[in-house]
């Protein structure tokens, strides 16, 4: 893993919508052959979604290199997506994502983050797990399974 003090983060403008669709699509492309299909985030409408909840991104040298997707919930922080450039990947910068995810609960008084992800992805809940999340169900959907997971925030102000 590199140092990622070349590695800032900031909110996502209505601009950075393309940019943020083609990373999502750079990233999830790898799983198109595991799944035989493209993952739901790579259909997304990132205009649409820019617009409605926050994203922050990991930018380095001006490039996004990385993202995550939240959503505030009354009990906890959703995250409806992160994801990491495939030529930034390896480098801790998902690790950062989550950590400011999880900066942002606490900041925001919930106790509890949660997330889901294809079953497949055994990378991605392998992260999941590395960060502290648990599963806390599998659910079957559209041929595979999804694996939801959450991370309770120790020392946070209960609701």
């Amino acid at each position: 893993m590199t140092n990622n003090s070349s590695i800032r983060l900031r909110p996502a403008a209505p601009a950075d919508a393309a940019a943020i669709r083609d990373i999502v699509r750079a990233a999830y492309a790898k799983w198109v052959a595991v799944i035989g299909r493209e993952p739901l985030p790579m259909r997304a409408d990132y205009e649409k979604a820019v617009a409605e909840h926050p994203f922050d991104l990991a930018v380095e040298d001006d490039r996004i290199v990385g993202m995550i997707e939240t959503m505030l919930a009354e009990d906890h922080l959703w995250i409806e997506n992160v994801c990491v450039a495939p030529d930034a990947q390896g480098r801790g910068i998902g690790r950062l994502l989550l950590e400011w995810a999880e900066r942002k609960a606490i900041e925001s008084g919930r106790d509890e983050l949660r997330l889901l992800t294809n079953g497949a992805f055994e990378a991605n809940v392998s992260l999941y797990k590395r960060q502290g999340y648990i599963v806390d169900r599998d659910e079957p959907f559209m041929g595979g399974m999804t694996v939801y997971m959450s991370k309770r925030l120790v020392g946070s102000p209960a609701i």
